[in-house]
């Protein structure tokens, strides 16, 4: 268990925002250190705008200062993501950062679909999805659009770009937990 969760939190949605206030030449108050910050670790950062999905980019692994990967997926879900156009500098008053911390993704074992539908644990475990080199994931957050956990497996293999149906004897899984703090509400 990592100490000062309480603390980290703020720390790093700061640090996120900063990260793309540099990025997009915006002014953005420094972001406070924190011991936590030079230890590697695993992050993804999501931005909505209005309650929707701008961007979010992540690491499974942590590879990397938890500083610096905060920053760099910070950066890459608010220009990079394949998915939406970069986000521009009037938008960047209007969108919500969030990071999620993980943990050490862990392998499942299973018979079959059914096996490992029955294992998950909905609103809790994100899940990575691996078919040879096809791989995708959902964070825990997902569940909340996709309370079902048929349909959360459908969704993640069509985020992999296979059929929703798809099983097969390479399929393997992992899951993992987060630690999330999102921004608070701002004046419209």
């Amino acid at each position: 268990t990592m100490p000062t969760t309480d603390t980290l939190g703020p720390v790093l949605l700061a640090l996120a925002r900063q990260a793309i206030a540099k990025a997009l030449g915006v002014p953005a108050p420094e972001a406070p250190d924190h011991p936590e910050l030079a230890k590697r670790g695993a992050s993804f950062v999501t931005l909505t705008e209005h309650g929707e999905l701008r961007g979010c980019i992540g690491s499974l692994n942590a590879h990397r200062a938890l500083g610096d990967d905060v920053r760099s997926n910070a950066v890459a879900a608010a220009l990079s993501d394949p998915r939406f156009t970069p986000l521009s500098a009037d938008e960047f008053g209007r969108v919500r950062v969030e990071v999620s911390l993980l943990t050490e993704p862990e392998f499942m074992e299973f018979r079959d679909e059914a096996d490992a539908l029955a294992q998950l644990v909905p609103g809790r475990d994100g899940v990575i999805f691996f078919n040879g080199c096809q791989k995708a994931t959902f964070l825990p957050q997902v569940w909340e659009q996709l309370p079902d956990r048929h349909q959360f497996m459908a969704a993640l293999k069509q985020k992999a770009r296979l059929p929703v149906n798809f099983w097969g004897p390479n399929v393997m899984l992992a899951r993992y937990r987060v630690r999330k703090w999102k921004e608070g509400d701002f004046e419209e």
